[in-house]
């Protein structure tokens, strides 16, 4: 697997535009956020005939996320510690919007839907198309990428993709 300089230098390629990456900065977290939800309305629990307490927490969203967790691990330690962050404000998000009584469902597409159309904007003002196109690993790069872009316009320490 490739490193994560790697990754973030190759994943860069294709976000150098300005407004490119500030439309990731807002877009990819509403897409992590929105596939969680959709994916956390695949009652994967119920199914394996768990009890309700535990099968709530097992579904579509929590095993994309410990999938996931394998990657961002073989990363690194500060990547899984970053997306395991990014996760749990998610599924507060989740848990919020369910208690609520709104309709995680509806909620989820429309912000999925209307995130990607943005990103879509986004990388026709770059020029490129967007990374995942060539390979599917770069969906898990995004928040990465986009966490360290934040950080840097705050003036941390980050890892930067070359040329960046």
């Amino acid at each position: 697997m490739r490193d994560l300089q790697t990754f973030l230098n190759d994943y860069g390629d294709s976000h150098r535009n300005p407004l490119n990456q500030w439309i990731h900065i807002i877009c990819v977290p509403a897409i992590l956020f929105s596939t969680l939800g959709l994916l956390w309305l695949i009652p994967v629990g119920s199914w394996l005939g768990l009890s309700p307490e535990v099968a709530y927490w097992v579904n579509g969203g929590t095993l994309l996320a410990a999938l996931s967790g394998i990657v961002y691990l073989r990363l690194s330690i500060g990547v899984f510690l970053l997306m395991t962050g990014w996760f749990a404000l998610s599924v507060w998000g989740i848990v919020a919007i369910q208690n609520a009584g709104w309709s995680l469902f509806w909620i989820s597409l429309v912000v999925w839907v209307a995130a990607w159309l943005v990103q879509v904007y986004g990388h026709k003002v770059e020029g490129k198309k967007p990374s995942f196109v060539e390979d599917l690993v770069f969906l898990l790069i995004g928040p990465i990428f986009v966490s360290f872009e934040v950080g840097a316009k705050l003036g941390l320490p980050v890892p930067r993709p070359a040329g960046h």
